[in-house]
């Protein structure tokens, strides 16, 4: 398989520009691997690649999505999957880069191809629970999964739930589920890489970002998106900035207001990911700065 390279980071981390001269050096087509800038109606908040890099440098997987429509790990496991095999076939190396972290877990490690559980079953499993009380639920799922039981911590009752709800339905262990669990790319297939600049820096490029999404329409592009009267529970509408926007176009808050509010959820944002690859992704060399320094 030709070279697989995986660009990680947090918002504003600067891996767009980071990954344009990559691909530029070395031929490679870059790859959605955020889970915003999968949504068409985000160009301006999810600090979408522009026209120009995209049509400087070939990209897959970019706004791709509308709005209405919510896609899961498993579907963008299945499109990468796709692009993957299709660059593969013509010899031309492939560099994925973003910001969501469960999907770096799909490529290196895997996710359990858990068939999706109806609202019904887990409503049943909480009122089981509520009902039981957490000691006689724990036995009866002990008898259903034990691996699960025992990994699960007193008073974690969502993923108590979940588990005999995952048993109940499918008549297979979620523990079983989730080792038969393999990644996406084979191990010795892919290099990583962390773009990870000091906090200070980090969190002065979430703020010169909203000011540059303000400039770019991003009011725009809210009052486009809230037009559309959708779900506010779908993942195009949870993007940061939609709600804070939004309560100003409806004279809620000031645009000095929702600015603040979008600068400070992007640096919350943003710290919340430079833990995740901290966490999750120690060994892998580090970007310290645009200028390229590697650690």
């Amino acid at each position: 398989m030709p070279p697989v390279t995986l660009l990680a980071g947090p918002t504003a981390s600067g891996k767009s520009a980071l990954a344009m001269e990559i691909a530029r050096e070395t031929g490679a087509v870059i790859v959605n691997a955020d889970s915003q800038q999968l949504y068409a109606d985000l160009r301006v908040l999810s600090a979408r690649p522009s026209p120009e890099d995209e049509a400087a440098v070939e990209h897959r997987l970019y706004g791709v999505a509308d709005a209405a429509d919510a896609w899961s790990v498993g579907r963008w496991s299945r499109s990468t999957t796709e692009v993957l095999e299709g660059l593969a076939a013509t010899g031309r190396p492939a560099l994925l880069v973003g910001g969501t972290g469960l999907y770096f877990t799909a490529l290196t490690r895997g996710l359990a191809n858990i068939p999706e559980i109806p609202e019904a079953a887990r409503s049943a499993a909480t009122a089981a629970l509520a009902a039981e009380g957490e000691l006689a639920f724990r036995r009866r799922l002990a008898a259903l999964d034990p691996t699960a039981e025992g990994r699960i911590a007193a008073g974690d009752r969502q993923r108590l739930v979940r588990a005999m709800a995952v048993a109940e339905h499918t008549g297979r262990a979620l523990s079983d589920w989730t080792a038969d669990t393999a990644p996406l790319l084979p191990r010795g297939s892919w290099s990583g890489l962390v773009v990870e600049p000091d906090r200070a820096t980090l969190y002065a490029r979430c703020d010169a970002r909203v000011a540059h999404m303000i400039d770019q329409g991003a009011l725009e592009e809210v009052r486009a998106l809230v037009a559309r009267g959708l779900d506010p529970g779908l993942p195009a509408m949870k993007a940061v900035g939609v709600r804070e926007f939004a309560a100003h176009l409806q004279g809620e808050t000031t645009l000095d207001q929702a600015v603040e509010a979008v600068r400070q959820a992007t640096r919350n944002y943003a710290k919340r990911q430079l833990t995740w690859f901290r966490n999750q992704t120690p060994d892998w060399p580090r970007v310290r700065k645009h200028d390229q320094t590697v650690s």
